[in-house]
């Protein structure tokens, strides 16, 4: 007699594996590299990275907000910047302290959809949003990593064939036309189409989306930039503008508390380039300090951008 999973047993054990993969990677970091290096890092804050950190984190939320208002009104879920502003910024708090790295996301799609009285169209605002953000930045990854020094240069013509060939293969999925009548796959295709249409890939809301997320990602590099060179981190910036945006597009994985797989992929980068992998993990994020313990330079630098890792 074979007895089958009960789906709840699934998604409970699938609940769980996650966060216990994330320990996982974040516990080897500091196996292989110890405690100093973050400690380190704590310490060589100071008043003028954290005013630059401030004044960076100020516009790289506006322009978050700003591609946020852009898609939701697209989608007919109006808001202002002035309301859009303060829901990213707590939306970004959340995603950095508490687990998963999205909480803050479901939060202000949930909270703007009740205000809307569209918790549809709300929530999907959200997801559009961070998804057209995260292939904002890594086409902007691709850019850097194909023109620049990096561990992964010699990689790149395969990494975009591998890219491109996975959009080809979307694209081709979408537009296919699977059985006849209106099935749930395609109704739920030609909603996302629809979606995408309405509040992406129009002339205004595309270049918002563009431009909002090229400001936000060249914001995060450079407080990777200003946390490394805080630390004493005297490699030149052509040298490390690859790994800064390496390690801003491992901000999209899942994390615990804004800690995990991105202190590794981070570390890995370090010392691929030569610089050492401790000291990956040594530059502190200065704003950071408000909300969590430092740790990389990326820690604060997006939380989903897409980051918004958590993110851009």
């Amino acid at each position: 007699m074979i007895l089958s999973k009960s789906p709840k047993v699934t998604r409970s054990t699938f609940r769980w594996v996650r966060p216990a993969v994330v320990a996982a990677v974040l516990a080897a970091v500091i196996w292989r590299l110890g405690s100093g290096p973050f400690l380190d890092g704590a310490g060589a804050l100071d008043g003028r990275a954290l005013a630059a950190a401030a004044a960076i984190f100020l516009v790289t939320t506006v322009c978050f907000a700003w591609r946020w208002k852009t898609v939701a009104d697209g989608l007919g879920v109006r808001l202002s910047l002035a309301d859009a502003v303060a829901a990213y910024y707590r939306c970004l708090f959340l995603n950095l302290t508490l687990p998963g790295g999205v909480a803050g996301d479901v939060h202000r799609g949930v909270r703007h959809g009740r205000d809307a009285g569209d918790f549809g169209h709300a929530l999907r605002a959200v997801v559009w949003e961070r998804t057209a953000g995260q292939v904002v930045q890594v086409l902007l990854t691709i850019a850097v990593l194909f023109t620049m020094p990096s561990p992964l240069r010699s990689s790149m013509p395969f990494i975009a064939l591998a890219l491109a060939a996975t959009a080809l293969v979307v694209v081709l999925v979408v537009r296919a036309g699977w059985g006849r009548g209106h099935s749930r796959w395609e109704r739920a295709r030609d909603m996302a189409v629809a979606d995408i249409r309405g509040c992406i890939l129009n002339k205004r809301a595309l270049a918002t989306v563009v431009l909002a997320t090229t400001i936000a990602v060249l914001g995060h590099v450079l407080t990777f930039l200003i946390a490394a060179r805080a630390v004493g981190v005297t490699a030149p910036v052509t040298r490390l503008l690859p790994l800064a945006f390496l390690s801003i597009t491992a901000m999209v994985l899942p994390n615990i508390g804004g800690w995990g797989p991105r202190e590794g992929l981070t570390a890995w980068a370090f010392s691929a380039a030569g610089l050492g992998a401790a000291l990956a993990q040594r530059p502190p994020s200065p704003t950071e300090s408000w909300c969590s313990p430092p740790a990389s330079p990326v820690d604060w630098c997006c939380s989903w951008s897409g980051c918004p890792v958590a993110t851009s």
